[in-house]
C-alpha cells in the first residue's frame, strides 16, 4: 500500500462518509443535517474536508439543494458498503456472545403488527429475555430503505421484496377473505369470487400500503372506479366501513381474532386457489447475524399460528 493512499484513508473519516451518505440520501444539506442532528454548517464542512481529501467534487450545489456528481454517486454507493460493513462489524462485536441478545432493531408493516406482534412479544420475551427489542411501524418502502441503509436489522412484512441486497424467509402463507356487511343475504355456503368483488365498492387500505396492491392485483382492479382508498391507513378504519355498509373489503386471515370480533361484519373465504400474501423476515444479505434472524422466523411462525387459530372462529363458511 503507497505512501499516498495509508495518508488518504487516514483523512476520510467515518463521520465524514456518514454525513456524505445522509446528503446522498436527502438531497439537501437542512434535511441531512437533521437526520445526522447536527447544524448544517458543520455538516458541509465535513462535506467540503472530504471532498478536498479525495480530490474530487462530490456535490453540485443548486437553488432546490445539492445533486451528487457522477462521481459523487460512485462514491456514495461505496460509501453505504463501508457504512454497512463498519454496522455489521459492530453488530458481531456485540451479539457473539449468543442468539438475540443486545439490540435487535425490527420494522413491521402496519398490516402486520397490529396481528402479530401481540403474540410474538410474549414469545420473544421469554425465550430471550436478555434482547433489547425496538420496533419501528411503517410502509414496506420506508422500511425497506431504513434496512438497506442500516438502521433496521431485520423486517416483518409481506413478501416478495426484490432488493439484490436483501436476503428473506418466507414463513407462513396468510390467506385472504372477503368482509361484507352483516345486513348483507348471501344463499346456502357461498364463496368469495372476483365477480362479488367487481360489482360493489371495494374498500382498501390508501396507496403505499402493499395490502392495497396485493389486493387489487388479485382481483384484476387496477384502475376501477369503485375502489376506495382515499385515506384510509389501518384496517379498522376499513372494517368500521364495511360494518356501517359502505362497501367490501379484503382481509388477511391474521387479522380476523382481532377485527372479526363484535364487529357488524361477514367474512367468507375464497373459491380455490384462495388469495394469500406471504408473511416472511428480510434482512442485509451482508448482516452477520442470520442465526438470530432464523431463530426469530420460528417465533414468528408460531405467533402465526395463534393469529390464524383466533381467526378462525369468525369465519362464517
Amino acid at each position: 500500500m503507497s505512501d499516498a493512499l495509508v495518508s488518504l484513508m487516514a483523512h476520510v473519516t467515518l463521520k465524514q462518509l456518514r454525513y456524505f451518505d445522509a446528503l446522498a440520501r436527502e438531497q439537501h444539506f437542512g434535511r441531512a443535517a437533521d437526520a445526522c442532528a447536527v447544524t448544517q454548517p458543520a455538516l458541509s464542512m465535513q462535506i467540503q474536508d472530504l471532498e478536498a481529501s479525495l480530490g474530487i467534487a462530490l456535490v453540485e450545489r443548486t437553488r432546490s439543494g445539492v445533486k451528487l456528481t457522477p462521481k459523487g454517486e460512485e462514491i456514495a454507493i461505496r460509501a453505504q458498503r463501508l457504512l454497512n460493513d463498519v454496522r455489521n462489524l459492530v453488530d458481531y462485536a456485540q451479539h457473539a456472545g449468543g442468539i438475540l441478545s443486545g439490540t435487535l432493531r425490527l420494522g413491521v408493516i402496519p398490516s402486520v403488527a397490529p396481528y402479530l406482534l401481540p403474540p410474538l412479544l410474549p414469545l420473544l420475551k421469554a425465550k430471550y429475555p436478555d434482547l433489547e427489542l425496538h420496533v419501528r411501524e411503517t410502509q414496506t418502502q420506508p422500511l425497506t430503505e431504513e434496512l438497506v441503509e442500516g438502521k433496521l436489522d431485520v423486517l416483518l412484512l409481506a413478501l416478495p421484496i426484490k432488493n439484490p441486497d436483501i436476503e428473506t424467509l418466507s414463513i407462513f402463507e396468510d390467506r385472504f377473505l372477503l368482509a361484507l356487511p352483516k345486513s348483507r343475504k348471501l344463499s346456502g355456503r357461498v364463496r368469495a369470487t372476483k365477480e362479488m368483488v367487481e360489482h360493489d365498492r371495494l374498500l382498501l387500505l390508501e396507496e403505499g400500503h402493499c395490502l392495497r396492491d396485493q389486493a387489487l392485483t388479485y382481483c384484476s382492479l387496477q384502475q376501477v372506479d369503485d375502489v376506495n382508498t382515499f385515506g384510509a391507513s389501518s384496517l379498522s378504519t376499513i372494517v368500521e366501513m364495511v360494518s356501517a355498509g359502505f362497501g367490501i373489503t379484503l382481509l388477511p386471515e391474521i387479522c380476523l381474532g382481532v377485527e372479526g370480533r363484535s364487529r357488524e361484519i361477514k367474512i367468507i373465504r375464497f373459491v380455490d386457489p384462495e388469495p394469500a400474501r406471504s408473511i416472511g423476515l428480510a434482512w442485509r444479505r451482508s448482516s452477520p447475524r442470520r442465526e438470530d434472524f432464523l431463530a426469530l422466523g420460528k417465533l414468528v411462525a408460531e405467533a402465526g399460528e395463534l393469529s390464524l387459530k383466533r381467526g378462525a372462529q369468525a369465519v362464517q363458511v
